[in-house]
């Protein structure tokens, strides 16, 4: 049994942590347990409670006419609402719920169904990346749920891997890019998703994947001569460390170097052969442009 703090349920419920408290004051809803220095902290059983409260309440049931209804009336109420809502936070509900049972058939489920009708790059562009950054795998260092964290992404990880195997062949001419993220760096997600777009839109890659050392890509880079590094970086250890990483991979590549991810607004720095993407959409934006040059 997992244990989350009130911030935790802030986040996976999309309620905030005054609204929580007042909803256990006035109606009695998920009451918490409490540490010996009497701080709020939740099970698995109390997360699952407040992940259909709030998703009942973000589609517009009243809170006071929740709180009057049963669990069992709670759970057939939400099917009910699943099957006529189709709004993207639906399916995110539904993606967190999956995870946090590690209920694989259903997770994928949900996933290929989605597939199916709104396409890879919608999902990933609108579900997915929304429900990593809910469970805090994307943008910051979350251990609230690592379990989850692992059990999710590595399903979705799969779905983007066999999306890309799918993709046509790009002629050898077009745009090269290496892919990776430096050493220490794990989140491979937004990676793949990179690797994916930039296929997409007819570039050539070489992905050389996550945790890569600066000696590896020197290395390639003595017999090939790509356009473009491209790297995805979260979680780097801190500021300086970044910076002399950057530096050294700007002044041993003649190419343009291109960052994305969360630790890459930390960088104050300039380098002339460098740009920053700042989000899924410029990085998507960014493919088309280096494709049609």
């Amino acid at each position: 049994m997992q244990h989350f703090s009130i911030k935790d349920i802030e986040n996976l419920c999309g309620i905030k942590a005054h609204t929580i408290r007042a909803w256990e004051q006035r109606y009695k809803l998920c009451v918490p347990k409490r540490k010996d220095s009497l701080h709020r902290t939740y099970d698995n059983d109390d997360l699952r409670e407040l992940l259909r409260v709030s998703f009942l309440y973000h589609n517009g049931h009243k809170i006071s006419k929740i709180a009057g209804l049963s669990q069992a009336d709670i759970e057939k109420l939400v099917e009910e609402s699943y099957k006529s809502n189709t709004n993207n936070e639906t399916f995110i509900h539904q993606l967190v719920e999956a995870g946090l049972d590690f209920d694989k058939e259903r997770f994928e489920k949900v996933i290929n169904s989605l597939v199916l009708r709104i396409g890879i790059e919608n999902c990933i562009k609108d579900i997915f990346y929304p429900f990593l950054h809910r469970i805090g795998l994307l943008w910051m260092t979350n251990h609230a749920i690592p379990a989850q964290e692992h059990f999710a992404s590595h399903i979705i990880r799969k779905k983007i891997i066999v999306a890309t195997d799918g993709l046509e062949t790009s002629t050898p001419n077009k745009t090269h890019v290496l892919v990776f993220t430096p050493a220490g760096e794990y989140h491979e997600i937004p990676l793949l998703t990179a690797n994916y777009f930039f296929r997409k839109h007819g570039n050539q890659t070489v992905y050389f994947g996550v945790n890569v050392a600066l000696e590896s890509l020197k290395y390639y880079l003595q017999y090939h001569s790509p356009q473009y590094l491209y790297a995805h970086i979260i979680t780097y250890l801190n500021n300086s460390d970044l910076e002399d990483y950057i530096s050294s991979l700007c002044g041993s590549f003649g190419g343009k170097v291109v960052l994305s991810g969360y630790a890459c607004k930390k960088i104050e720095k300039k380098f002339s052969n460098l740009k920053i993407l700042d989000s899924l959409d410029e990085m998507i934006s960014f493919s088309k442009e280096i494709a049609a040059t």
